[in-house]
């Protein structure tokens, strides 16, 4: 769209995109003016009928002039693309401006007062809002409010046939952003100018507050809360707002319709009182309640703090004076990133950069833990405070934020909070071109550790001066990649590959790209979906790759080392490269995981231990490390302890399988086979092979637990011949029905084949072929430690 002119507008950026479609900034080649030109999703409109019916209404709404309403100004068709012309807004949205958190009194009962003037001509208009939110207010750079979208929530439905004889203030309840919908909305009755209001006082609220009336995160029980509960007064988050702003928010926000504010006009005259010099009676009332309860208190707190100062109690005294130094700040957590855009297709934006600054922050020496992403991702929406998260997860610090993709551009907000005084110890916005996005998450990570008096090496200086520039679309295609490949299934990895592959094709010196390629085929090696001779081939001409380009990026070291470790079978190459990865990332804790299995194959379970526990203690809520854990204690036979950890990582992540197969062999080096069978059948349940729990319940009822593993062998086995299997899954089922000869035939098939299971042989399961002289040989050719 970018270059093209529709009709007489040329479009010159893109601005986002929501539910009407995508937004671009245009020019009015005839009126010389900047417009904001929406165009609406292909079929949105069935017909030329309903073409002209949105035509009419779209007009109706450019009767709405109103200097707190974003005028709309025409609406035309051009080879098939339906588009409309609204004024264009510059500023910031009230969601980017609350990102920052809550708005002093004064400036938000201004913003309220506007908004309300804005609903008050567009209902004596006969028009209602119907999606009234914070995403939906700009703010210009003089601070005047203007609401957008007035009415499109109904226009924003496809119009049919069966819709034309609706009136404009007949749409159907679904229209909404559902935080900010009216019970009635949410029942399905007819929206009026008292829904809008409700949304207003929701907004309010968060303007007062810093976040919504009811802050529920799950679909359900947020309508449970709206159509039930009462929002906590705001006073009671913020102790600035006064009771006459409470009162109107309060009253705003009655379920009751006919007990809210009637008309835009009482809700105006109220602010107004607010803000003038004869307040409402109950915020005076309410006022002179609190100023008698603060007067008497205040006797009460003087003397305390003249007996707190006096004794010095808690360093009180040395920290007003001066003379106690600041707790360093040596551990941090970056909670998830808010997406600002409004559209949920952007939330891999937000989240690929937060895991960059994670990334970033974890690359500097100087902290002692940054904590990984994966546990981080449980307080996206949550009502713990900041020293209650901070608690949980160990830190001295959180860094709170928001990101704003619109076009190429790109903006971060980011604040650093003490996790233990709340205090904001920096905050700042950096707003850059896609391309310089890299160079934005450095001046980020420069300035917090300005801040916190972090001393930076010389080595770190230089490569957080020298971010080079990325391909903005490149960068986009990688970020997506990496969105998909984290979750390991078959149908993401094959959409992560695609992704990989299209940002190479957009910049092929990309060093990232080659890495995610890697790492799509080294999770499909040891996944067990393709065979190690198709897989390891490509994960390594990849990784060449990426090292040609980039030698300095840990992720791509880590991907050496897997490959040295379970494909080469190079023990001390892999762990080279593990040393390398955690010299340039020392809190990767990805590294730190993996790099604990290297070591506990290599029989050093003192220092395998060490590594699996710092990865815990950077990342202590994932699951995966809860289950790579248990693996680490079954090899040092800490059965029960390891029983623990897979139990948790299941308590979390239901049918996990890595922690479902180690609970299973668990149960099996204990000898409870009863345990064991169930954990065999979960396992085998949660890959949805109906085919394996079949053979091991017919197995069963012919010779108990030991028949039960012999019929999965055979049944595996058989299959092996029409598609991939790994021989180590079929000779840990024929170990466990005690056919040694036949777990041996398949260890060797699995040697020649270098399966990803061959590193493993030193684990207990193996235990009742150690004195095999075949064993042995096999042990002394992949040079492992017998």
């Amino acid at each position: 769209m970018i270059g093209k002119t529709i009709s007489h507008y040329r479009v010159t950026a893109k601005l986002g995109a929501g539910g009407m479609g995508e937004v671009y900034l245009a020019h009015d080649e005839r009126l010389d003016r900047d417009v904001a030109l929406k165009v609406l999703p292909a079929k949105t409109l069935a017909d030329e009928a309903a073409r002209k019916r949105f035509r009419k209404e779209a007009l109706a709404l450019s009767r709405l002039n109103h200097p707190n309403i974003a005028t709309v100004h025409d609406f035309d068709t051009q080879d098939g693309v339906d588009f409309l012309v609204m004024e264009y807004v510059a500023g910031e949205t009230l969601s980017e401006k609350l990102s920052n958190g809550p708005l002093p009194e004064e400036e938000a009962t201004k913003l309220g007062r506007q908004v309300a003037d804005a609903l008050e001509e567009a209902h004596e208009h006969g028009v209602i809002h119907r999606d009234l939110k914070p995403g939906n207010v700009m703010v210009t750079p003089k601070g005047q409010a203007k609401v957008l979208d007035f009415g499109l929530a109904k226009l924003a439905r496809p119009v049919s046939e069966t819709a034309l004889t609706e009136s404009l203030t007949e749409t159907p309840a679904a229209a909404g952003t559902l935080p900010y919908m009216a019970p009635e909305q949410l029942q399905g009755q007819e929206a009026d100018a008292r829904t809008d209001i409700y949304a207003l006082g929701a907004v309010l609220y968060q303007m007062a507050t810093g976040r919504r009336p009811f802050p529920e995160a799950q679909a359900p029980q947020l309508i449970a809360a709206i159509m039930n509960e009462s929002p906590q007064p705001p006073s009671g988050l913020n102790s600035q707002v006064s009771a006459g702003l409470e009162s109107i928010i309060l009253k705003a926000l009655e379920k009751d319709p006919q007990q809210r504010y009637q008309s835009s006009r009482e809700l105006i005259t109220d602010l107004e009182r607010l803000g003038g010099p004869e307040p409402l009676l109950a915020a005076r009332r309410r006022r002179a309640t609190r100023r008698q309860l603060l007067a008497t208190a205040a006797v009460a707190v003087v003397a305390l703090l003249v007996v707190t100062f006096g004794l010095n109690l808690g360093g009180l005294r040395d920290r007003l004076l001066g003379t106690a130094a600041p707790a360093r700040i040596e551990s941090i957590a970056v909670l998830p990133l808010e997406n600002l855009s409004g559209d949920p297709e952007q939330d891999y934006f937000a989240a690929g950069m937060h895991d960059a600054l994670i990334t970033d922050l974890a690359k500097l020496g100087g902290f002692k833990r940054v904590i990984a992403r994966s546990s981080v991702m449980r307080y996206q929406e949550t009502d713990k405070s900041l020293p209650q998260i901070a608690r949980e997860l160990g830190v001295d610090a959180v860094i709170t934020g928001s990101v704003l993709r619109e076009g190429d551009r790109v903006r971060i907000t980011a604040q650093l909070i003490n996790a233990t005084t709340e205090e904001h110890l920096w905050a700042e916005r950096y707003e850059r071109e896609l391309r310089d996005v890299l160079s934005l998450q450095n001046e980020i990570v420069v300035a917090i550790a300005r801040e916190i008096e972090l001393q930076l090496t010389p080595q770190e200086q230089t490569r957080l001066a020298s971010a080079r520039a990325v391909n903005p679309e490149a960068y986009e295609d990688y970020l997506n990649g990496r969105f998909h490949a984290q979750k390991f299934t078959p149908q993401d990895l094959e959409i992560a590959m695609n992704y990989f592959q299209r940002a190479l094709e957009k910049d092929p010196n990309y060093a990232m790209g080659y890495a995610g390629i890697a790492r799509v085929w080294t999770s499909r090696q040891q996944m067990g979906f393709v065979p190690p001779h198709e897989a390891g081939p490509r994960a390594k001409a990849a990784t060449a790759k990426a090292l040609e380009l980039d030698s300095t990026l840990a992720e791509v070291h880590h991907r050496l080392a897997v490959i040295r470790g379970w494909t080469d079978w190079d023990w001390d190459g892999a762990e080279e490269e593990f040393r390398l990865a955690l010299e340039i990332n020392p809190n990767y804790a990805d590294a730190h995981q993996v790099y604990s299995h290297l070591l506990m194959i290599m029989r050093r379970p003192e220092e395998a231990m060490a590594q699996i526990e710092r990865a815990l203690e950077l990342d202590p809520h994932n699951p995966s490390f809860q289950a790579f854990y248990g693996v680490d204690l079954m090899s040092v036979r800490r059965y029960d302890d390891a029983i623990v950890q897979f139990r948790n990582a299941l308590r979390t992540t239901p049918n996990l399988n890595f922690a479902q197969w180690g609970l299973w062999r668990a149960f099996h080096m204990k000898e409870m086979y009863a345990e064991a069978l169930e954990e065999a059948n979960k396992t085998y349940g949660a890959l949805g092979d109906r085919e394996i729990e079949e053979a091991l319940e017919r197995g069963y009822d012919e010779g108990g637990y030991p028949g039960a593993m012999r019929w999965a062998a055979e049944t595996l086995a058989a299959r092996s011949h029409t598609t991939f299997v790994p021989p180590g899954d079929v000779a840990s089922l024929y170990i466990f029905a005690g056919d040694n000869d036949r777990a041996l035939e398949w260890l060797e098939k699995g040697y020649e084949e270098r399966s990803p299971d061959m590193p493993y042989l030193g684990m207990p399961g193996f235990d009742s072929l150690r004195d095999d002289p075949r064993f042995q040989d096999l042990l002394r050719r992949m040079n492992l430690p017998e």
